[in-house]
């Protein structure tokens, strides 16, 4: 695949709408394209209209793999200042065309050892991926693509949803006193929690969180009776350190459910890549009979779920080379 075809192909896949959720169109177009390649394609259902794609020519040692699902809003492909802009451009419809143009390459030079898995789900909760895990073909690496600015990751964080809920008590707002208000409850949690020391790890560094949704009141003439906040904590270790920490200096206020627990990853490196250690999580802890777990891509993370995301063209291509050497390094090791 030249580079031309590879940005062509790029902006053709960019342009179908696949924010989670709505997965089936690009589906279909990657199915279709892969078939063309001369790939032996198989389809697996995760609900539906959306499907899973696993691809190959022969018995893969080394699978490459990414999601083609996307955030919303949805907005299609262009080319300014030698990036590619668009809605997956950086996360991860580039990464997408760059594996397969690298397996293409390998498959050009005899090498038949290479599959591609592409999943649905990754962004709302890796449904694709945790469906892939029935299909390993026993493979002994899985290579994943997300945003890493072309280097490999020695670790990413893992990720704990936590619920904060205070109950309170319901009265006429003309008389607070006979009622009990939850929301004044759950900012009195929320500052709180500002003041925790989160565990931390020498590599990546300390836990922290963002309260990211927050919720209610049923009226403004109404003393509320309920409020919640879910947190996200982008964590270094195992959750049970810091849900320690949050009911011993916030469970008199509220209570404290678990919503999701990802766990960090220590990943496999090369010589001769670059390396760095990152912040988000990936399908690769559902993905663990898939093989040995690398992770690398084009773009910046900081681009990803931007209102203007891109990458550069050339991150594009010089992914391909990276694929294709890491590809060849461990198989041959």
């Amino acid at each position: 695949m030249d580079p031309l075809t590879q940005i062509r192909l790029s902006r053709e896949l960019i342009d179908i709408d696949s924010t989670t959720g709505r997965e089936a169109e690009a589906g279909r177009w990657i199915a279709a394209t892969l078939s063309s390649l001369g790939y032996e394609v198989a389809e697996q259902p995760v609900a539906p209209g959306r499907c899973n794609l696993f691809a190959r020519v022969g018995h893969p040692a080394v699978v490459l793999s990414t999601h083609y699902d996307c955030v919303p809003p949805f907005f299609p492909s262009r080319e300014a200042g030698g990036r590619l802009h668009g809605r997956g451009s950086c996360d991860a419809k580039g990464t997408l065309l760059a594996q397969i143009a690298a397996v293409e390459r390998l498959r050009a030079a005899g090498e038949d050892r290479v599959g591609l898995l592409f999943v649905v789900g990754e962004e709302r909760g890796s449904d694709g991926a945790r469906a892939a895990n029935a299909i390993a073909p026993g493979s002994a690496f899985l290579v994943n693509g997300e945003p890493t600015d072309n280097r490999l990751a020695l670790a990413t964080r893992g990720v704990y949803r936590v619920r904060l809920t205070a109950t309170g008590r319901a009265a006429h707002s003309s008389r607070p006193e006979l009622g009990e208000s939850a929301i004044e409850k759950l900012v009195d949690a929320l500052v709180a929690v500002r003041s925790i020391a989160w565990p931390e790890d020498p590599d990546l560094g300390r836990t922290f969180y963002v309260a990211s949704l927050i919720n209610g009141g049923v009226a403004p003439n109404v003393v509320p009776a309920s409020a919640e906040a879910e947190l996200m904590f982008r964590t270094v270790g195992g959750p049970e350190p810091v849900r320690r920490a949050l009911e011993a200096r916030v469970g008199s206020l509220v209570a404290v459910d678990d919503v999701l627990h990802v766990p960090p990853v220590r990943l496999k490196t090369l010589p001769g890549f670059e390396t760095a250690t990152f912040s988000f999580t990936t399908d690769i802890p559902f993905l663990d009979r898939w093989g040995e777990p690398l992770l690398l891509g084009p773009g910046s993370v900081t681009e990803a779920h931007t209102a203007d995301e891109s990458v550069g063209i050339d991150e594009l291509h010089r992914a391909v080379d990276r694929y294709e050497r890491i590809a060849r390094a461990l198989l041959a090791g």
